[in-house]
């Protein structure tokens, strides 16, 4: 009986049919590129258009808020990674992609990501002004995908790998993210990566615009936690974990900070 519900769940978090489920309503505002001269130019914003119009290169580029005021997506309007995403959170991460390099060369960036076909920026901090990173992350994105070089040499984090020790619960688990969590994460530039499951709790850690974001916990907790404990009542609670490279980059990056406005 017991295995029945659960092949039950697992149809249903498959069903493509159904909305994904959205974790808080929000107003998004979102410019527009449109590219058709080799330089940079920006147009005057048509009067109640809530768009901003740029002229570069030969690539339409779309920028968009994200619900961390620190990180804006940008949507180059082909596939980036194609699938799956991968996530830079300092320079010395970046090596395996010429993009994130160039990224990282623009000041006041702090981490890059990227998504299926979106490149989330991440500025230091709110007091970094948006214009003249935009206007550089712009023009490095078109000149990258004028190129033609390969967009990272690195590994790629795809749907949750599915591994034959999984247990019911954490297959469950990794299809419920797959399948109506990580989507929607991903339409906000960021998303999660399954970390383990123990003693009831799901650890997940969180990366793009949902590093640092104002608006995680409630996500992490409010939308992903609920969900979690709806379609499987063995999770108990659901925290954020992070890598341990993680948290010596933000170590050295704190202490940078520190060092910077002595």
């Amino acid at each position: 009986m017991a295995a029945h519900m659960r092949w039950g769940i697992r149809q249903l978090l498959r069903a493509r049919n159904t909305a994904h489920f959205r974790f808080q309503d929000k107003t998004r505002s979102s410019y527009h590129s449109q590219c058709s001269t080799q330089s940079l130019r920006k147009v005057q914003p048509r009067l109640g258009a809530g768009t901003t119009h740029f002229s570069i290169r030969h690539l339409s580029i779309q920028t968009q808020d994200t619900p961390n005021p620190r990180s804006l997506k940008f949507l180059p309007g082909k596939p980036v990674l194609g699938s799956g995403t991968l996530d830079f959170p300092s320079p010395s991460s970046a090596e395996c992609s010429s993009l994130a390099r160039d990224l990282f060369e623009i000041e006041g960036v702090k981490s890059v990501f990227f998504g299926p076909d979106f490149i989330t920026v991440t500025k230091t901090d709110e007091d970094v002004e948006w214009r003249d990173i935009k206007l550089n992350a712009l023009e490095a994105i078109a000149k990258f995908f004028e190129s033609g070089d390969p967009i990272t040499t690195g590994a790629v984090h795809h749907e949750s790998s599915h591994s034959e020790d999984d247990d019911d619960i954490v297959s469950m688990i990794k299809e419920l993210l797959d399948t109506r969590i990580r989507p929607t994460v991903q339409e906000d530039g960021g998303d999660v990566i399954f970390k383990g499951f123990e003693d009831g709790t799901v650890k997940l850690k969180l990366v793009g615009s949902c590093t640092g974001c104002p608006s995680s916990t409630v996500t992490l907790k409010n939308g992903i936690q609920n969900m979690m404990q709806f379609y499987i009542p063995e999770v108990e609670n659901v925290e954020q974990v992070e890598d341990e490279v993680d948290e010596v980059n933000a170590k050295v990056f704190t202490e940078l900070e520190r060092k910077l406005q002595d």
